[in-house]
């Protein structure tokens, strides 16, 4: 039912990888090891802009203790509606973090008996880890939205999740009237924890992350709920696992790390692109 995806490329050469034991091999004698956790890096050293890139070791330690409350569920569970509408098909999460979203997905997809054939990557090797290790039956992947080790026209479905969408790579592996599923902030989202460590909060114009006019935008819907965090442990998770972390002034963080209580807004857009070519 759950299977993983198997038509993965070189990074080197673009030619199609094949798995023998626990090595991914190209024609032109290029091996790719899997790791003991279950994920194969498929990022060149020269295909790195910083010696580790993506989210650090922390940040997706605490993504993963907070997610794992439940505390977006609403949002997985709308994610998944979306995606399963189809029934079977092949899918790529491009931007999977530590793969809250996707297993969520997967368990549903399970209740439903829709066969998935899954294909995960980020360019954070410890979200890969994270991810590999709570579920070895897909295919995990340390690369890029950049340079996606997929062979052309091979999924039907794109997950970019809170992510950064490469609209003509995305074109490519997309099968011809693909689809491409994008969950993004709307202006309310997190507006509460904005506005302690922010000084002043900035109205934020709402426009569509996707302007390739081959893509089709064929549904939108907005995701809003609020979060009760109950504990200092749960607002110190937030805020490390998002980019406020490093936006936020010393003293905003502060703020925000001295609170044993906070309400937050999730708001959120599950939006739907099908690619016309």
């Amino acid at each position: 039912m759950i299977q993983p995806f198997d038509q993965l490329i070189c990074p080197l050469d673009k030619q199609p990888l094949q798995l023998n034991e626990r090595t991914w091999c190209c024609e032109n004698g290029h091996s790719y090891d899997v790791a003991k956790q279950g994920y194969v890096n498929l990022l060149p050293v020269q295909n790195k802009r910083s010696k580790d890139p993506g989210d650090s070791k922390a940040m997706v330690q605490a993504r993963r203790e907070y997610l794992s409350k439940g505390c977006y569920q609403p949002l997985a569970q709308a994610l998944a509606d979306t995606v399963l509408a189809m029934g079977s098909q092949a899918l790529l999460d491009a931007g999977c973090g530590e793969g809250y979203y996707l297993r969520y997905l997967v368990e549903q997809a399970e209740q439903t008996e829709t066969e998935l054939s899954v294909a995960a990557l980020d360019i954070s090797k410890w979200a890969v880890q994270a991810a590999a290790k709570q579920d070895k039956r897909l295919s995990w992947m340390v690369a890029s939205n950049n340079a996606i080790p997929l062979a052309d026209n091979s999924v039907d479905t794109i997950l970019c999740v809170f992510g950064f969408p490469v609209e003509a790579e995305f074109k490519r592996v997309l099968k011809p009237g693909g689809r491409l599923i994008m969950v993004d902030p709307a202006v309310n989202h997190l507006t509460e924890l904005k506005a302690i460590i922010y000084p002043e909060l900035k109205n934020k114009s709402e426009t569509l992350p996707i302007t390739d006019p081959d893509y089709e935008l064929t549904s939108e819907q907005r995701v809003n709920f609020q979060v009760e965090l109950d504990n200092n442990d749960s607002i110190k998770n937030l805020l490390t696992m998002t980019p406020h972390l490093y936006r936020a002034s010393k003293e905003g963080r502060e703020r925000a790390e001295s609170l044993q209580s906070l309400t937050i807004t999730v708001d959120a857009w599950v939006r739907t692109f099908r690619v016309s070519t």
